[in-house]
């Protein structure tokens, strides 16, 4: 199984199989995971990824194009029906273990998407992910 996360702090993501159980995993190969940073896909010079909602309000909301274009890159080479993309966000369903089984049931390789600020751009969750 493969995990791919899109954050704006890859070195959180990568420190997550250097110990203890997830290590080992990770080192005979019952996983892979790799992270994306959207900053890395801005087309600014500033690496901006991230503006105020446009309908006014509090916080900072990830932008569209930095997201999809970590997205495409995260899926090259794999068809879309092989990949499930998920967005951590409060406002998703509880994680436990049975939604676990059947991720892992499913034999999809997942995309995370990790939004750290007050959301993503909508239109990216409309347009893009499986499931919150």
């Amino acid at each position: 199984m493969r995990f791919d996360v899109i954050t704006l702090f890859p070195e959180l993501v990568e420190q997550i199989v250097s110990c203890g159980v997830v290590q080992r995993a990770h080192r005979a190969g019952l996983f892979q995971l790799q992270s994306w940073n959207p900053r890395d896909y801005s087309r600014d010079v500033h690496r901006t990824v991230d503006d105020r909602p446009y309908g006014g309000g509090p916080g900072m909301l990830m932008l569209y194009q930095p997201l999809l274009d970590a997205l495409n890159a995260a899926m090259q080479g794999r068809p879309r029906a092989a990949v499930k993309v998920i967005y951590l966000s409060p406002q998703g369903r509880l994680l436990q273990q049975d939604a676990v089984n059947c991720f892992t049931q499913e034999k999809n390789d997942l995309v995370l998407i990790a939004g750290r600020y007050e959301g993503i751009d909508e239109r990216f969750i409309e347009a893009h992910v499986d499931e919150e």
